[in-house]
């Protein structure tokens, strides 16, 4: 299992924005790979507070954990920080360190790779789709390095990255490295790119990705498609990534709860009395339910497995089937004088059992 976000950082769930931030560049600063050269488990542990920090210091994706814990970024939602490289991590939280190694993110660490922006889209799925998983083909704009562009060394830091500024203070002269204004970090500038392209060497360009989605996603649920975003300048840089919110449609007449799905069943009185068999729509085709005689509105019968599968793979949920008994509201003079005669029979009188539940007994049954 998953460690914990807010035990990785040290801090608790009331934290605010600066208290995170201060305990994030605590960590990041303990197990930096420069005061840690070879440690395999320090490179663990820093890249753990990079991903903590990552959905905790964001409002919206702090919300989905604090809410569904690891569940809301499995299968590539969200950071999922141990499959990133130091590069990835030094580029999107060097500034966190400040001037703790030699400005930027470490001081031996010599021009980063530069990673292109992250571009976002939305995915419309049908409970079906939900339920089973499906593999989506989407078509997505994005900039990518102009043929024939080329890069040279910059002139201001040397292919450094880096470019080292002296300040005077009351302790004398400090040395402090930050990153380079002209290739921002990276160590290159543009040399020469096609006429098509834009002042970075970037043209626009439309790609077809095809997306694999889990069963069990929720709506909101963001994934990542890594290196499908824009291109950034530079012959060493990285693509950013492509990021997939899931949009649930609305079933005709399922209701989804969790992993649970709910379905109103509507029969007439006489199919109560007589009993019946029904088809049901589940989420995989339709599944046959007999009813027996006698069967009382409000009912509710539970079908095992017959629900949504657990993004985790902790089973399926189960399909609840809520029984309601039609009442006729338009009767012939035959149908009423039979009901009029009915009405002092034993037969039809109300007799519930004490093993009958109650209304509300069933409603916390159900959320139980």
């Amino acid at each position: 299992m998953k460690q914990d976000f807010y035990e990785i950082l040290g801090i608790s769930k009331s934290a605010d924005a600066a208290a995170i931030k201060k305990a994030y560049r605590k960590k990041a600063i303990e197990f930096h790979p420069d005061k840690n050269p070879g440690d395999k488990t320090a490179e663990e542990n820093f890249k753990k507070a990079a991903e903590a920090y990552e959905v905790l210091s964001d409002p919206q994706k702090k919300a989905r954990y604090d809410q569904y814990g690891h569940q809301a970024f499995e299968n590539g939602g969200g950071f999922n920080g141990g499959g990133m490289n130091m590069d990835d991590i030094f580029s999107q939280f060097g500034d966190i360190f400040g001037g703790a190694f030699g400005g930027g993110f470490g001081g031996n660490q010599g021009p980063r790779r530069v990673k292109g922006s992250n571009l976002r889209i939305k995915v419309k799925l049908t409970l079906e789709e939900i339920a089973n998983g499906v593999e989506k083909k989407v078509k997505v704009k994005r900039k990518v390095q102009a043929q024939g562009v080329q890069y040279k060394t910059c002139p201001t830091c040397n292919g450094q990255g880096q470019v080292m500024k002296v300040t005077n203070t009351i302790l004398g002269r400090m040395q402090s490295a930050t990153t380079c204004h002209s290739c921002q970090g990276s160590g290159q500038i543009l040399e020469s790119k096609p006429k098509d392209a834009d002042a970075y060497g970037m043209v626009m360009t439309d790609e077809t990705v095809s997306i694999k989605i889990p069963a069990g996603v929720v709506d909101g649920m963001q994934l990542k498609v890594s290196n499908k975003g824009n291109d950034a300048p530079g012959s060493n840089s990285i693509p950013g990534d492509l990021i997939v919110a899931i949009e649930e449609i609305e079933h005709e007449f399922l209701k989804r709860e969790g992993e649970n799905l709910h379905y109103d069943l509507y029969i007439s009185f006489p199919e109560a009395v007589l009993g019946v068999s029904k088809d049901i729509d589940a989420v995989n085709g339709k599944v046959r339910i007999k009813l027996e005689e006698g069967i009382q509105s409000g009912k509710i019968l539970r079908l095992k497995g017959k629900g949504i599968p657990s993004i985790n793979s902790y089973g399926t949920g189960d399909l609840l089937v809520h029984v309601n008994v039609w009442t006729p509201q338009n009767l012939t003079k035959e149908q009423r004088q039979f009901f009029e005669n009915s009405l002092n029979e034993d037969s039809f009188l109300p007799k519930p059992e004490k093993s009958e539940k109650s209304f509300f007994e069933k409603v916390k049954d159900m959320f139980s």
